[in-house]
């Protein structure tokens, strides 16, 4: 990411840019949701379905309801159905499931905002302007390193909130059912499985934040996002209905077997939505972001000017 700031942050608070960051968020948020919602549908579609009894549903599209025998429990789930690509996938979610289904996670996703906008941005700059103190004052590393360190901070913060972002957005649960899946889960594997999915986010959010581009950053980074939708929804899926898992869990495991099944397409699930949402999202945030310092920097001017 290139340099942000055109205005001395020395005349805001970090809370000033903590709010001007929390707003864009919010903007960008309402917009770029149902595209992530498609995204992520395209992505999980993908995962492999567990063995089992099939018995033919039909909703407005073909479904598949399962029976998986575990033991002496069973555990009943159904195959989303199969979308032919983003606009096909638009089409049949408002039709079968409503427009409403396509702000699905919204809420974690708006809550996720505020503390990754606010300690991305607000890291961002106080990190540059503590580098130029210590390096060259325009050393051209100076956005790429504030950058990628304020990135792996908040994904760390937020990976949580992002879990549960996406499983919202892949299958409609109430909260009563995510509390149980989580709760089930954190009973299961501890706390440390709500940072499932961390170290593909990692690999995927950090080069962002150093790319000159965003749309060849996305593309670069797409097999991270599809690995980290993959750990987040089936891996979940299998241990919460109590199946075992013993296969390797890692982001390239995980690489490996998407490859195996789905060719190296596989890899790149969702690039479509995902690409249409990076340009206007970063215009939208970075706009809203600068346009809120800018009323702050001007504000605390005219503090001064009239104490």
């Amino acid at each position: 990411m290139s340099e942000i700031s055109n205005i001395n942050i020395q005349k805001l608070t970090v809370v000033q840019q903590a709010i001007a960051s929390c707003c864009g968020a919010i903007i960008t948020s309402l917009f770029v949701t149902p595209l992530d919602v498609i995204k992520t549908r395209l992505q999980a579609q993908s995962n492999p379905f567990h063995k089992g009894k099939c018995f033919l549903y039909s909703s407005g599209l073909k479904d598949h309801v399962c029976v998986r025998e575990n033991e002496d429990s069973k555990a009943w789930y159904k195959k989303t159905g199969h979308f032919k690509g983003t606009l096909d996938a638009l089409v049949k979610i408002i039709r079968i499931e409503g427009v409403k289904v396509l702000w699905s996670g919204l809420p974690p996703t708006l809550i996720m905002a505020i503390p990754t906008t606010a300690i991305y941005f607000t890291c961002y700059d106080q990190l540059c302007e503590a580098l130029k103190n210590r390096l060259e004052k325009h050393d051209e590393h100076i956005p790429v390193i504030a950058g990628s360190l304020s990135r792996f901070g908040s994904v760390t913060v937020v990976s949580p909130l992002e879990l549960v972002k996406t499983q919202m957005q892949y299958r409609r649960l109430s909260y009563k059912q995510l509390y149980l899946c989580i709760s089930t889960k954190v009973a299961v594997d501890g706390w440390v499985s709500l940072w499932a999915g961390w170290t593909s986010t990692i690999l995927r959010d950090v080069p962002f934040s150093g790319a000159a581009s965003g749309s060849i950053s996305a593309v670069t980074t797409q097999p991270f996002d599809v690995v980290k939708t993959h750990k987040q929804t089936q891996l979940w899926d299998s241990e919460t209905l109590k199946i075992p898992q013993r296969d390797d869990k890692s982001t390239w495991a995980v690489m490996r077997k998407i490859v195996a099944r789905n060719g190296i397409t596989g890899l790149f699930a969702g690039i479509t939505p995902r690409l249409f949402k990076v340009a206007p999202a970063c215009a939208i945030m970075i706009s809203t972001y600068e346009y809120g310092k800018s009323f702050f920097s001007h504000l605390n001017e005219k503090k001064n000017q009239h104490p």
